[in-house]
């Protein structure tokens, strides 16, 4: 198969759904369990809906993401879920119990994760100081397991497309969980590569080739992984990172850092004086290999396991970030349309309009 062949999405005719009888639920279940989608149950909000807190009749607790009705694209990432988290058993992947189609109701039941998502310990300043570098180094090598085991080890070849800290939950001793496959798509044994015109994501966590052309794989969830190990190392977001008083992307500031040999810079303060140092500035020097410009140049999840879990493992010298690139562009870019501002009125006056060397920027803000 050709390698910027499509992938396929993950979506079946609901009739298809429906006749997995094993996983369904009751409505009337659903709505007893979660006391009538009470607001005291109410764990958080997301792109197609709310993920309620409940206890079925037998005991056991459970999240329940109710898709919103006013989400057109909500059917879709529906049966994307089912059909693809159905099929997945990992440790580190969040477990799908069941599901509810009735009426106008789309519902998908999960396991219940008690400790919330990785976003609200690693960037809040007070309950960050409970994730100590063990921690920390535990939830890295979690989730690179559970990537790789949707990019390698499972029976389908998975690309989940929305890695984020908001998307790790973590469970009473502190593992980690991916969740939220909305948006995941499946590949083909061969395939290696998909295209789309519908760029879904979040700011900060997409791969350049992703946000620029829409095309997808295994590397744009790698990419997406370097982002979140130098945030849990740093304790702060890529798109909003400070040191002092200057704000940068935390791509560029890991990057300056590793290159003058203070890569230990980047690390949450709270770690700095602890033995680990050569650990973090491996890890430090990973996330770096996996954000590179070039798709070519990021490792596979299998060799990102292996650098994490081997210290004798030689890695290799890694180029430029894609952010720290894109800042100098953007900068010529400004430039030029300055230059471009002040020059004659009379083009933009005759109806031809363009933007510098023909090329629009979107910009693309987290949902």
């Amino acid at each position: 198969m050709a390698a910027n062949q499509i992938s396929r999405p993950l979506y079946e005719p609901v009739e298809e759904i429906e006749s997995a009888e094993s996983l369904q639920y009751n409505f009337d279940t659903i709505k007893v369990a979660t006391d009538n989608f009470s607001e005291a149950n109410k764990l958080g909000q997301g792109g197609f809906g709310s993920v309620y807190r409940g206890r079925l009749s037998d005991g056991e607790e459970i999240a329940v993401k109710r898709l919103s009705r006013g989400s057109g694209q909500g059917d879709l990432e529906f049966k994307n879920e089912v059909l693809l988290v159905a099929k997945l058993q990992h440790r580190n992947l969040v477990r799908l119990l069941g599901f509810c189609l009735e009426g106008n109701e789309r519902l998908l039941v999960y396991e219940f994760v008690p400790n919330a998502s990785l976003d609200h310990f690693i960037f809040d300043p007070s309950k960050r100081a409970h994730l100590n570098w063990e921690r920390r180094y535990k939830i890295i090598g979690g989730v690179s397991r559970g990537l790789l085991y949707l990019h390698e080890d499972s029976r389908l070849r998975i690309i989940h497309r929305d890695l984020k800290a908001s998307n790790i939950l973590l469970d009473e001793e502190m593992n980690p969980k991916i969740s939220d496959f909305g948006m995941a798509r499946l590949f083909l044994v061969d395939q290696t590569q998909g295209n789309t015109s519908r760029i879904v994501g979040t700011y900060g966590y997409m791969a350049p080739e992703y946000v620029m052309h829409g095309q997808f794989s295994v590397k744009s969830d790698i990419f997406s992984f370097g982002v979140l190990l130098l945030e849990i190392v740093s304790g702060q977001k890529n798109n909003c990172f400070r040191h002092g008083e200057h704000v940068e992307d935390l791509l560029s500031y890991a990057w300056r850092n590793w290159r003058e040999g203070t890569a230990l810079n980047v690390a949450d303060p709270l770690m700095r004086q602890i033995s680990s140092g050569s650990e973090i500035t491996r890890c430090i020097h990973i996330a770096l290999l996996c954000v590179q410009v070039n798709v070519a140049d990021r490792p596979t999840m299998n060799t990102v396991v292996l650098m994490l879990n081997s210290n004798s493992l030689s890695l290799p010298v890694p180029s430029e970030p894609a952010f720290f690139m894109h800042s100098r562009i953007a900068s010529d870019m400004s430039l030029a349309s300055d230059l471009n501002s002040r020059s004659d009125h009379s083009k933009s006056e005759s109806g031809n309009q363009a933007s510098v060397n023909e090329a629009s920027i979107t910009e693309f803000y987290p949902r």
